[in-house]
């Protein structure tokens, strides 16, 4: 049996993005931390480390964050950027503010360009990061593009080949599936992230993509009722999904 792991109360909340341990020791101080319907009185005391948490422990009233590891599904808008660095809106303004200071940090699994819209992965799970992105996984994702132009009939043979070349580049594409779900849009099934790599798959073939929505990575399907812009923490289960055809 694997062991709960346990952490100082003033540092668990301090990461957690709450405020200093200086600041925690106060708020244990005031009675604002309860754990399983008791207010704590030492702020150095060990707290075991569970998913269950959040069910068990309030702060100033609220449920504590999900402690790590946390694996967040996000449905990204239009014109946010995953990136930590670049300017403008991102992806990470989408959670709350304190979970920015979290540690450890939280990073998209993968990225979406800033005009692709759908579901992204979100987590601080390292270790989950690599078994999804890795090659050897073969994690496929699910795309639904709107096109400029209708399509030929051609596409799907191009793309399944495993011979189409991106310009630029000295290494063809892996297969990927492509299936018409209108005259001006189809869904496309790869298992590669080469850089906008979609879009250039269409280009390549003599259509531009005019919007471009990811549904699905593996067997997680991004859910009709939550919203863009909003996010939803995973159950492990939920999350270990991914890996399902």
């Amino acid at each position: 049996m694997t062991k709960t792991p346990t952490m100082r109360l003033d540092r668990l909340l301090a990461n957690l993005g709450y405020g200093s341990r200086k600041e925690m020791h106060g708020l244990v101080a005031a009675g604002e931390v309860i754990l399983d319907g008791v207010a704590l009185s030492d702020a150095g005391a060990r707290i075991a480390i569970g998913p269950d948490l959040p069910q068990r422990m309030t702060i100033l009233g609220a449920p504590v964050d999900p402690p790590p590891p946390v694996i967040v599904m996000l449905h990204k808008p239009l014109g946010v950027v995953c990136s930590h660095k670049e300017a403008g809106r991102r992806i990470y303004d989408l959670l709350p503010p304190r979970w920015r200071v979290r540690d450890p940090v939280l990073s998209s699994v993968g990225r979406l360009d800033k005009e692709t819209s759908g579901l992204l992965l979100i987590t601080d799970d390292g270790a989950f990061l690599h078994r999804v992105i890795s090659p050897k996984r073969h994690v496929a994702k699910s795309y639904v593009a709107t096109l400029d132009r209708p399509l030929t009939g051609a596409e799907a043979e191009v793309f399944a080949s495993g011979a189409l070349m991106l310009e630029g580049e000295d290494k063809p594409l892996l297969p990927a599936i492509l299936e018409p779900l209108a005259e001006r849009q189809a869904r496309l099934i790869i298992e590669e992230g080469r850089y906008h790599q979609v879009r250039r798959m269409f280009a390549a073939v003599g259509n531009h993509v005019t919007d471009l929505h990811r549904d699905r990575i593996g067997g997680l399907v991004l859910p009709d009722d939550l919203a863009a812009g909003d996010y939803r923490v995973l159950s492990a289960a939920t999350a270990e999904s991914v890996f399902s055809p």
